[in-house]
């Protein structure tokens, strides 16, 4: 008894079965999480310090150099930068993928530990850590505003409330802010004050940090009663710091109030944000890793009323980016096209078969074995995204083969006048080793995506394993259901008159095979001439697939625009917010903008301002390409400023962010050297016909002002360098000089001179340094030195700890990335960079160069395992060579319609080319499979049995083709959001699907004729024409 008949004859346990299947996946569906695109986890670590008051070389030096030195002995580090600016040290830890995150935190905390030896005594806040995933992007974005609230105040509702309350939610990982406003206590102090009444600054920074405290005070315990004690230690409001008194002279108190000013403000004064016009404080809404997208935001949004009742009457909190529309309408669309699929799938089955039972059953087997795999999808912890979905579209042509195939053969037996229970099991049986060959040998085609290591193989590997499981349940399906369902279903009466559509279509049927047949006896007469034609198949595909542009992955419309404006590095804040807020009323203006935010950040630096732009959803505006060019155009008009807009992708590679969408590096541990070489390739790259908008993150120095100290001087009036330094701190550095500690939060004291005495460099002649050898004696700070003018950086990056910077850019229209690849790398020989200077790709570039090796090894392994598993199914090697000599057509095919759509030979277009091994050997097995049978049960001659397999199995070869081409259609004439993403892998498919059919249809059977001469001969040659026999397993 075979497989397949012990189902046909256990009809309704074959049922429930189907129907479990069904239930199981069913249930699976509603549980997967929804999302843009697999969730790929890079453990990533960030470090982050910052000592107020500082510029970027000290922090670079003093503070990033000691952590990157200790960072660096760190197992598993693929990558790490670093970017200091005033006060601020950010370092960036990328491991490998396969190091778990949790172990790694570990070993950053111990390098941490042993660096903090190393760094000033006086860090504002000690290094600290978070894991954070770069390619998790912000799900939703909130914004608070008010048209009467102080910033402080609604800083303090954002960030003690609402985001506290949000961080709690379900699938909400990490939230940050733009434009905060952390409440402050400022003390602005008159230096001509405080030197007329014979004090310094660090008088009065440590009067006040003296009398503003919260420490331990023990409790008494006796009679039987213990006493908590406790103190007015704590110094809370404004008032009081008016009152405090810092010093007496003469008997008399000298109080703050007398030498300056106490105010309440932000802790920071040169961050902002804007919400069009409007002063805001932003909260991005990250979710955690695994997570339901869809769920998690809408999560938010149900809090968002019990959010909005706990703040102030005229405090709006504002969803201002949300990822739901893009999401859900993609995914939605993926849905469409798979339902589009499917019913031009069983419209080719029902136009060859004409049968209506026929055609209902595929129209069962199909969704039964896409919804089975939803149940291996959620027990393996993949989600619905338009990889997962695409994935099953294109599986849906996989699915149908088996179906057509066992269908087929079994409506065949009935029409030549068989029981229909007995067609159904001899049916079944014949082509239960052919179900077989092309289950495992299609399977075989994902093994190298699934061993792929880097991004893009754990972002295709949810894609491989869902195809390759449909394609499995697929298989086992074709070899219970099916057959079951055609012995009770499908009703053939042999001597019943058909209708005249039947018979017309029958004639044309037949009129395409008798043709068929005709062209193949001539072509079987120049086996020369054919087998010229499959080399010369095979030397185009490789000529094409080394000359086609290539990409990497096509950029999707997402709905939002992201950009960078960079002015002059020594802008005043002031200015700078004008800057942005002209940007912003600019993007208003544009009809496709939905909300416009902006902000400008003190890292890496004040002349620097962020833009994020959410656009109206895709009916009702152009394409976010043409949007932004718009934009472009309009802003230039700007003056002063570099403006680089880009469009955010779903795919993030790399930890450093940039203007534009694409990052070019230079190291070199000569920081003189690279700050010429970079002037040199940026101007290169403008230069280049295929970028634009080269945009670099080493900005230009800004003016200094260098007090040069007279050390000579300094000892003898008894002052250090650290008394200088410390009074320069105390005056222009926002200096924290106390903490405050809530229930809630803790807020700074900070203390600086009046802004009207911090305007030029002659405040510095206003200060005073106290001797130590005469505390009653102060030495002005114009006497210890001499001012000098000149210039500082304002930020300073490192990578792999040598100085670094990036060189940001974008494509322009009709190149592809591997085009400016090749551009720069050429640039870079012309321009003589000496090999002292390191340039490479990152982010998305460096992933696509690391993709563009891989690609023919990927291609060559496929082939290979094909091979592989033919070989051990036919117990032959010449016999699987035969098979995969099918595969140059269907190459040559996916490349020139690649090329004639304007496509470039990216990600998706190789993942179709790979597709299409699987799906173009499936006709040489059906061919070749047929002929070894007719040569061993009827003993036909090799040409006899080839012919007579071509001819037998031209219409079966005809429908899989045709349902597979149908099926990858919709995917090729993509419409709707993130059919980017669709339309190559659609087109390479179909063009493949097309050269391939006309191709393999002649030359499988000459080189199967060709290869025959190095098998066994079993028979005598047989004239043409001898009855074909059909089965594997007749002959047990």
């Amino acid at each position: 008894m075979s497989i397949s008949e012990l189902f046909i004859r256990r009809r309704v346990g074959t049922c429930l079965l189907a129907i479990g299947v069904i239930l199981l996946g069913a249930v699976s569906y509603t549980l997967l999480p929804v999302a843009s695109l697999p969730q790929v986890d890079f453990p990533t670590i960030q470090v982050s310090a910052t000592l107020t008051g500082a510029n970027a070389e000290t922090m670079a030096t003093s503070v990033a150099t000691p952590l990157e030195n200790q960072l660096s002995t760190v197992s598993g580090i693929s990558q790490m930068t670093s970017t200091s600016s005033a006060g601020r040290v950010g370092i960036t830890i990328q491991f490998d993928l396969n190091v778990d995150i949790n172990t790694a935190a570990q070993d950053v905390q111990s390098a941490l530990t042993a660096a903090n030896g190393q760094l000033p005594k006086d860090m504002t806040t000690a290094p600290t850590f978070h894991k954070v995933n770069p390619a998790a992007q912000t799900v939703l974005t909130l914004a608070l505003t008010s048209p009467r609230l102080p910033l402080t105040e609604l800083d303090h509702y954002a960030e003690d409330i609402i985001a506290q309350q949000v961080s709690q939610l379900s699938g909400v990982g990490l939230v940050d802010y733009h434009g905060p406003a952390r409440p402050s206590i400022r003390i602005r102090l008159d230096p001509d004050k405080v030197a007329a009444r014979g004090l310094t600054m660090e008088d009065i920074r440590t009067a006040i940090g003296k009398q503003t405290v919260n420490q331990p005070k023990g409790q008494l315990a006796g009679n039987g009663r213990t006493t908590i004690i406790d103190s007015t230690d704590q110094i809370m409001d404004i008032p009081a710091y008016k009152s405090m008194v810092v010093a007496y002279k003469n008997g008399a108190p000298i109080r703050v109030q007398d030498l300056g000013t106490v105010i309440s403000g932000p802790q920071d004064n040169n961050q902002a944000a804007w919400l069009g016009d409007t002063r805001s404080v932003m909260l991005d809404v990250h979710s955690m890793p695994g997570t339901n997208i869809l769920a998690t935001i809408q999560a938010v949004k149900d809090k968002l009323p019990q959010l909005q009742a706990m703040l102030p009457a005229d405090a709006t909190l504002t969803v201002f980016g949300d990822k739901t529309q893009m999401i859900t309408a993609s995914v939605a669309d993926v849905k469409m096209t798979m339902m589009l699929t499917i019913g031009l799938v069983i419209v080719v089955i029902f136009a060859f078969l004409r049968n209506f039972w026929a055609t209902v059953i595929p129209a069962i087997t199909i969704p039964l074995s896409l919804v089975g795999t939803f149940g291996v999808m959620y027990l393996m912890g993949y989600s619905l995204d338009n990889l997962s979905l695409m994935g099953l579209t294109i599986a849906v042509g996989f699915v149908v083969d088996d179906a057509i195939v066992v269908i087929e053969n079994i409506v065949r037996h009935m029409e030549n006048g068989k029981p229909k229970l007995q067609a159904a099991i001899e049916g079944s049986r014949e082509v239960t080793f052919t179900i077989i060959s092309m289950t495992i040998s299609l399977i075989a085609v994902f093994i190298p995506i699934l061993l792929m290591g880097g991004m893009v193989g754990r972002l295709f590997r949810e894609f491989a394993v869902t195809v390759s499981v449909a394609i499995i349940i697929s298989g086992l399906v074709s070899l219970s259901v099916t057959p079951m369902m055609c012995a009770w279903l499908i009703s053939h009466e042999h001597d019943k008159p058909h209708g005249r559509l039947y018979r017309w279509s029958e004639a044309f049927f037949m009129a395409c095979t008798n043709g068929y047949g005709r062209m193949l006896d001539v072509v079987l007469k120049f086996r020369l001439l054919t087998l010229a034609v499959a080399i010369a198949t095979l030397v185009g595909t490789g000529w094409l697939f080394v000359n086609i542009p290539k990409g990497f992955i096509p950029e999707t419309d997402s709905g939002y625009i992201t950009g960078q404006a960079q002015a002059a590095t020594d802008i005043s804040f002031a200015d700078m917010s004008k800057n942005m807020i002209a940007i912003g009323r600019i993007v208003e203006a544009d009809p496709a903008v939905n909300t416009v935010g902006y902000w400008i950040n003190p890292s890496p630096s004040a002349s620097v301002g962020q833009i994020q732009i959410t656009l109206k959803p895709l009916e009702e505006r152009d394409p976010a390409t043409v949007v932004l060019a718009r934009l472009k155009k309009a802003m230039s008009g700007l003056q002063g400023l570099t403006i680089g807009l880009r469009v955010p992708q779903d795919i993030q590679v790399g930890g450093r962010s940039s203007a534009s969408q694409y990052q070019y590096t230079l190291q070199d541990p000569d920081s003189a050297e690279l700050a010429k070489w970079v002037g040199v390739m940026q101007k290169a790259l403008k230069g280049l016909p295929q970028v634009q908008d080269v945009i670099s993150d080493s900005q230009k120095a800004a003016t200094s002002v260098t007090l040069d100290i007279d050390r000579a001087t300094a000892s003898r009036l008894g002052v250090s360098v650290t008394d200088i330094d410390n009074t320069l701190y105390d005056a222009f550095g926002q200096r924290q000089v106390a903490t405050l500690y809530t229930q809630v939060s803790q807020y700074h004291v900070v203390m600086e001179v009046d802004p009207r005495f911090a305007l030029t460099q002659d405040a510095l002649s206003r200060l005073y340094v106290k001797s130590s050898t005469n505390a009653d004696t102060l030495v002005p700070l114009s006497i210890l030195g001499t001012l000098k003018t000149g210039v500082l950086p304002v930020s300073i990056n490192h990578q792999g700890s040598m100085p670094a910077t990036t060189l940001s850019f974008n494509l322009k229209p009709g190149y592809a990335l591997g085009d400016a690849v090749t551009a720069i790398h050429t640039a870079e020989v012309q321009a003589g960079m000496p090999i002292t200077v390191i340039g490479s790709f990152q982010g998305t570039a460096q992933a696509f160069q690391d993709s563009l090796k891989s690609e023919p090894y990927l291609i060559f392994a496929a082939v290979v395992a094909v091979y592989i598993v033919l070989g051990v199914l036919y117990e032959s090697t010449i016999h699987p060579f035969t098979i995969i000599t099918t595969l140059p057509s269907a190459g040559l095919g996916a490349l020139v319609a690649l090329y004639l759509a304007g496509q470039d030979l990216s990600i998706m277009g190789m993942i179709g080319i790979i597709l299409l091994i699987g799906i173009v050997k499936k006709n040489a097995i059906m061919m070749i499979d047929f002929a070894l049978e007719a040569e061993r049960n009827d003993g036909l001659s090799h040409r006899d049995a080839i012919r007579q397999a071509c001819i037998l199995r031209f219409r079966p070869i005809m429908m899989t083709t045709l349902a597979a081409l149908f099926g990858a259609l919709p995917l090729a004439l993509g419409h709707g959001a993130g059919s980017e993403l669709r339309v190559p892998l659609g087109i390479a498919i179909v063009g493949g699907l097309i050269v391939s059919q006309v191709l393999t249809l002649f030359t499988t059977p000459v080189i199967y004729l060709m290869m025959s001469r190095f098998t066994k001969p079993r028979h005598a040659e047989k004239g043409a024409g001898a009855p074909i026999v059909a089965a594997h397993a007749a002959q047990h």
